[in-house]
């Protein structure tokens, strides 16, 4: 899925973090300098559509209400 976004797994997991505005900042463990620039590609980046975000929630065992 990552992929087919044009991401990286570690992008598609901090875009999916942020997505919703609850979490305001996250710490991550980077451990060379292009990390960091890798993971600051997903400034701009699209948002999730409903169709990826029921695949997550599958993949993850989540179940909505």
């Amino acid at each position: 899925m990552a992929l087919a976004r044009g991401q990286s797994l570690a992008q598609m997991a901090l875009s999916w973090i942020l997505k919703d505005g609850e979490v305001t900042s996250v710490l991550i463990g980077a451990s060379r300098p292009a990390q960091i620039l890798d993971n600051l590609k997903i400034i701009g980046a699209p948002g999730f559509t409903d169709e990826e975000l029921q695949k997550i929630d599958e993949i993850c065992g989540v179940k909505r209400a």
